[in-house]
């Protein structure tokens, strides 16, 4: 008889590992010499099998660990439990229960008892403005609605008739399927969990139990809230099936594009023309903000541009404790459609510029230069 391997060694983990560690092991290698999956070889992988999951009932169970680090296989036998069995199984199901249970149908329930259903989630878009993004509203939206149908009373059947016991898994709501050497537990496909069968419908809910509504919901909107933010409003989902509770509404936050403001996390930027005039002379301009406005000095001489950060002006995120800035991004306006007159005047102009040199055109000069010097000049 061959000796049997170290179970810490099936397993891959050291002897100290800890039980996440054990059962992160022992998922990965049932997997890997899963029968299903080893066609081609699924006798060797059939007795692969067998000793990974004899390794994980004796290193996740704490006494059969403790008596197997003290005496090695003599402290767990001749009363290990293995083979097919309900005992032999409850490791697998501990471990891969979530791994099956999303394989088929994602419900949750007792053993041997019906299925329930979590309803599904809903979405809602909801467009706002980037000034109550700022400061938070209240609103109302309108929603559907579930509600117990009042001509079968909740049941699904035919008033003056009743759902019979699913014949398939006899009113549990879920069948066993067997492959090979080990079973999996299942929803019923032919209740689909419910563990009844109407054969008279309701003409009302068509056999569902539920009619659709449109109600009323409160919603409040966080101040600070930003494009693509969700906001939960736990159970006002879809209703769920089996008595499973209903999913949630889930409101995504989309704000309006801004004539004048463009928003970037916290922060607000703005482009502030001014004409060429103020920018060469400078002098003190009004700016808007989202609570009114404001005053910047523009120096004589400003370039375009030209930024202008004012603290404290942006919008306060609702995770934020300090609001963020506003930045004003100065554009020099070109005049157009000049007069005669104007026209001369901005001539004359330009000519005492060009006469007092480049003093006045710093960087028109630079510019120069750079160019002379790219091209060889």
């Amino acid at each position: 008889m061959a000796t049997k391997r170290d179970y810490y060694e099936v397993l891959g983990v050291p002897k100290n590992a800890s039980d996440d560690e054990i059962k992160k092991a022992y998922r990965k290698l049932a997997m890997k010499y899963h029968p299903d999956r080893n066609q081609g070889d699924a006798q060797n992988a059939e007795a692969k099998f067998k000793e990974v999951k004899e390794a994980y009932e004796i290193l996740s169970d704490p006494q059969k660990k403790a008596a197997y680090d003290q005496y090695g296989h003599a402290g767990v036998s001749p009363n290990m439990r293995g083979g097919p069995g309900p005992e032999g199984f409850g490791g697998f199901a501990e471990a891969f229960g979530d791994i099956f249970g999303d394989v088929f149908g994602g419900g949750r329930g007792g053993r041997g008892g019906r299925q329930m259903f979590r309803g599904a989630d809903l979405s809602y878009a909801m467009e706002i403005t980037l000034e109550e993004a700022a400061v938070g509203k209240q609103t109302e939206i309108r929603i559907p609605s579930w509600d117990d149908c009042d001509t079968c009373h909740g049941s699904g059947a035919k008033p003056g008739t009743s759902a019979a016991t699913c014949g398939t898994c006899r009113g549990q709501g879920v069948v066993q399927m067997r492959q090979g050497f080990f079973s999996v537990q299942q929803t019923c496909p032919h209740c689909r969990g419910s563990g009844k069968i109407i054969k008279e419908p309701c003409n009302t809910c068509h056999g569902q139990g539920k009619v659709k509504h449109q109600k009323t919901l409160e919603v409040k909107i966080p101040a600070g809230i930003d494009n693509g933010m969700r906001i939960r409003s736990a159970g006002n989902g879809e209703p769920g099936a089996g008595g499973g509770p209903p999913g949630d509404l889930l409101i995504e936050i989309r704000i309006k594009k801004h004539s004048i403001f463009e928003r970037d996390g916290d922060d607000l930027h703005c482009a502030v023309p001014i004409s060429f005039t103020a920018a060469a002379l400078g002098g003190e301009i009004e700016v808007p903000t989202l609570n009114g406005k404001a005053v910047i000095d523009i120096p004589e001489g400003t370039q375009a541009g030209k930024q202008f950060r004012l603290r404290g002006k942006g919008i306060k995120g609702v995770r934020s404790s300090y609001p963020g800035d506003l930045y004003c991004h100065i554009s020099i306006e070109t005049p157009v459609k000049l007069t005669e007159h104007q026209r001369k005047l901005l001539k004359e102009f330009d000519e005492s510029l060009k006469k007092g040199g480049p003093r006045h055109t710093p960087s028109a000069e630079s510019w120069t230069d750079r160019l002379k010097s790219f091209f060889g000049a």
